[in-house]
């Protein structure tokens, strides 16, 4: 946090509820990556105004710091074809809440009502599906993640944080499907797929 210049850090103190977080998130466009793939720091979220998935998660973190808090993240894995999600997590009053970049009408803000960290990552499995067939592919989850632990250039480095990232994929997941359960699994239906195919941003940085 001592990198941060006095402009960006008065920014992030006004951001200073779960809610204004999200709201800010919701407000500038999904970060498509047309000029090639990113993971960008908070600092560059601020200025480019735009973010994916975890540059929105790291940025909320990083706000969520600001204010007092920790800097924590879950990573939601999953199986086949489709993307594993990152989230910023809160808690208030002992109950878990999730903050979210997503382009879709699913996988997005959580409300601070889920006793266990398991609780808030199993609500987001029966949305978590592929467009195509309606396959169901969250597979687990990590415990929080404190975003300290890479060190202190996490939120002001003008650099892709590959290497975050690159940790984060690959740290131990907890499995949510029971092996003898995977079987009775059920497709999302045809209305399912059609609701979450909804688009918040196209690629001209227009709201829909």
């Amino acid at each position: 946090m001592d990198n941060l210049t006095k402009q960006e850090i008065s920014f992030l103190k006004k951001l200073n509820t779960p809610n204004k977080i999200q709201d800010f998130l919701d407000s500038i466009p999904f970060n498509f990556e047309e000029k090639g793939e990113t993971v960008m720091s908070p600092r560059r979220v601020m200025r480019e105004k735009k973010a994916h998935c975890i540059e929105g998660a790291f940025f909320a973190s990083s706000a969520l710091m600001v204010n007092g808090e920790k800097p924590l993240v879950m990573n939601l894995k999953i199986t086949g074809k489709d993307f594993d999600h990152c989230v910023a997590l809160f808690k208030k009053n002992g109950y878990w809440g999730a903050i979210s970049k997503t382009n879709h009408a699913v996988l997005r803000f959580r409300d601070p009502i889920y006793k266990t960290i398991r609780e808030l990552a199993l609500s987001y499995f029966h949305e978590y599906f592929l467009l195509t067939d309606g396959k169901k592919t969250l597979r687990g989850y990590t415990s929080p993640i404190d975003m300290n632990k890479f060190g202190k250039s996490w939120m002001t480095e003008e650099k892709d944080l590959w290497g975050i990232s690159s940790k984060i994929f690959y740290m131990k997941h907890i499995k949510i499907i029971p092996d003898k359960n995977k079987k009775y699994i059920r497709n999302a239906s045809e209305i399912e797929r059609k609701s979450a195919g909804v688009e918040e941003w196209k690629k001209n940085s227009k709201k829909r």
